[in-house]
């Protein structure tokens, strides 16, 4: 059976690429944190500075 795919929330998301953003803080120990996976975090980071063009 496939793992379960989570879904998350804008604002959870939101929350937490700011968290990287803002602090300067490396994704891999937001996602840590967060307990979520560091290229998952990665990715919205990465959205979010394209967003910025």
């Amino acid at each position: 059976m496939p793992p379960h795919r989570r879904n998350y929330s804008a604002e959870f998301k939101e929350e937490a690429v700011k968290m990287v953003i803002e602090t300067s803080r490396p994704i891999a120990q937001v996602a840590k944190e967060l307990g979520i996976h560091d290229a998952t975090l990665g990715n919205w980071v990465n959205a979010y500075r394209r967003e910025l063009r």
